[in-house]
């Protein structure tokens, strides 16, 4: 990607890392049983489990949150989300099951997520680590969040908010959307952003003048 900034694509899912002067950061953590992949992928950049630090969690859906309960055990790292996601992660409100046979079928697939700990709330604007901004970016779930790195003319984490494909990019489908209006909202307001770089939880990133895609996405 850009200097220290890494993409662990972990099946259908991306995984992001980012190396600072205080230790690794991940941005999300994948599908359920995922932590010995994700090990073995820092080992592949030079780096350990051990080193991370923070997780930055997007938002509550179990093939970005799966492995977090075990990553925070194996590292202990800090776990940062909005406050609108928090319950479905600490399982105060577990999210309900998917309906239909074929959204039984992707829970049976995907797993059974463990529940963990929370220990910091952010909101819009936030910086939960020096360069780094959360964005609140409501829509495929309510407390959805992206992130924006200080560095290389701006990284964009977009998570779920977007997503790519060929170079395009496009808000998140409406099937797995909890407001799809919203989750366009959200996309028009990370296109008025500035940032080089942008890196999705579904599709390959986006490099040189990424915002443009953004605004392609909303004009088209």
């Amino acid at each position: 990607m850009v200097d220290g900034v890494f993409e662990l694509p972990l099946g259908y899912v991306n995984v992001h890392v980012v190396v600072t002067d205080d230790g690794l950061v991940l941005v999300d953590t994948g599908l359920p049983r995922r932590a010995p992949a994700i090990e073995r992928a820092l080992k592949g950049i030079r780096r350990s489990l051990g080193e991370v630090r923070t997780v930055l969690v997007t938002h509550h859906h179990p093939d970005h949150v799966g492995s977090l309960a075990e990553v925070r055990r194996r590292t202990g790292a800090r776990v940062v989300v909005h406050a609108a996601d928090a319950p479905h992660i600490t399982g105060a409100f577990p999210a309900p099951p998917p309906a239909g046979r074929l959204g039984k079928l992707v829970s049976k697939l995907i797993g059974t997520v463990e529940p963990t700990k929370v220990d910091q709330l952010v909101g819009d604007g936030a910086e939960p680590l020096p360069g780094f901004t959360a964005l609140h970016t409501p829509g495929h779930t309510r407390g959805h969040l992206s992130y924006l790195l200080d560095r290389a003319g701006g990284v964009l984490f977009a998570g779920d908010a977007a997503g790519s494909r060929k170079g395009t990019v496009a808000p998140p489908p409406d099937l797995v959307t909890a407001d799809p209006a919203e989750a366009r909202a959200s996309l028009a307001r990370l296109a008025e952003r500035e940032f080089e770089h942008a890196v999705f939880g579904h599709g390959r990133a986006v490099t040189g003048r990424a915002v443009a895609r953004f605004r392609e996405a909303v004009a088209g």
